[in-house]
């Protein structure tokens, strides 16, 4: 946090001042932007797709509130993966804070590509303030065929954060033509790598990526996470449904700070998310057992319990009554949004399942962790 204050500050010529917090008038004036910015991207989504990075009140907002919240998501899903190292490639990088996510979970070297050439130059400034070395590339994603003259490679991770949404937003086959951009761009990817696309917990924009997943998966690409299921996602058989990973976080005060003078809540981290594995990868065998990831929060209701899990056999209700728990099920009482399970005897109840006192509950891997990591 410190150096990226520090790098606002310089791009705006200021005074130096406090190295973790914002002066009274700076932090009026970083709320106001990241107001605009939140207004543009998530709720009318008039910035989407325009050069906002460009804009120095803008890029500002992102480095000091947008770019450490993109950064901590980064890590928790990079999370998912069991090793990594190499090399990557972090496409529509922005000021790049899934690069230096990619850095700080193992890997050795990352290529920024932009079409802001403002962005990369913030990038360029926080890479040499952190003693790391980037390499940049100014490439406009939406003309861009990937080739490894323009970039390197090959990538043992390809990523792209909050950027995909932005491409052919306008036009009605964008999520045809996102799928085959991002299948073209895995062929950058060595043998056991994976492309990270990482995007906002809307409604809209979550759906569109189930979309593109079904597209991939369609042109026989795989899915490492956040799916157990291999068919044509669930969720997108109503159009009320949708599916988003939260994490919990330890907020930086400053973003504390800016959140609160901006009006907006940050207490968790939520996205949406895919990890793909490279071409002719195979799906991995899901955990032993009867299989969900939970995709819901906890649902109340009188007495009882329930979530929506999704495993290889779809996404269905999972619900039980509290009068049931017992030590064998007591796990269900403590799940989270993105932990895996294994249940038994459960049964069909309506659209889902219930459980009871024979029921027993083990979580395999808690959320954010590869499948299999730990049991519980």
């Amino acid at each position: 946090m410190p150096r990226l204050l520090a790098a606002w500050r310089r791009a705006r010529r200021s005074p130096a001042g406090p190295p973790d917090r914002l002066a009274p008038a700076e932090l009026r004036e970083v709320a106001r932007a990241v107001q605009q910015l939140s207004q543009g991207l998530t709720r009318e989504r008039s910035l989407a797709g325009s050069c906002y990075m460009d804009e120095p009140a803008l890029l500002g907002a992102y480095l000091l509130f947008f770019w450490p919240v993109s950064y901590a998501q980064a890590r928790q899903v990079l999370g998912e993966l069991p090793h990594l190292s190499g090399a990557a490639l972090d496409l529509a990088s922005g000021p790049a804070p899934l690069a230096f996510a990619a850095l700080d979970a193992g890997v050795r070297e990352v290529t920024v590509a932009d079409r802001s050439a403002t962005a990369l130059a913030a990038a360029r400034e926080l890479a040499a303030e952190a003693g790391e070395a980037l390499r940049i590339r100014q490439v406009d994603l939406a003309g861009a065929k990937p080739g490894q003259s323009d970039v390197g490679g090959p990538f043992d991770l390809i990523s792209i954060g909050h950027g995909l949404n932005e491409l052919y937003a306008s036009r009605l086959d964008a999520p045809e033509r996102r799928a085959a951009m991002m299948d073209s761009w895995m062929g950058l990817l060595k043998e056991g790598g994976s492309l990270l696309i990482l995007e906002p917990a809307l409604r809209d924009t979550s759906r569109n990526l189930l979309r593109v997943r079904d597209l991939l998966v369609q042109r026989g690409r795989v899915v490492r996470a956040p799916c157990l299921y291999r068919g044509n996602c669930p969720a997108l058989i109503k159009e009320s449904d949708w599916c988003h990973a939260e994490r919990s976080w330890q907020r930086p005060p400053l973003v504390e700070m800016i959140a609160a003078a901006a009006g907006l809540r940050k207490e968790s981290l939520k996205m949406s998310y895919l990890l793909m594995a490279s071409p002719n990868s195979t799906w991995n065998e899901p955990p032993q057992g009867r299989a969900f990831r939970i995709v819901s929060e906890p649902l109340q209701g009188k007495g009882r319990l329930r979530y929506m899990g999704c495993g290889p056999e779809g996404r269905i209700g999972l619900a039980l009554q509290e009068k049931h728990r017992t030590e064998q099920n007591a796990a269900f009482f403590r799940l989270q949004r993105g932990d895996v399970i294994v249940l038994t005897e459960a049964d069909a109840r309506g659209d889902g399942l219930a459980l009871s006192q024979r029921s027993e509950v083990r979580i395999v891997s808690p959320a954010g962790r590869p499948v299999g990591s730990r049991s519980s």
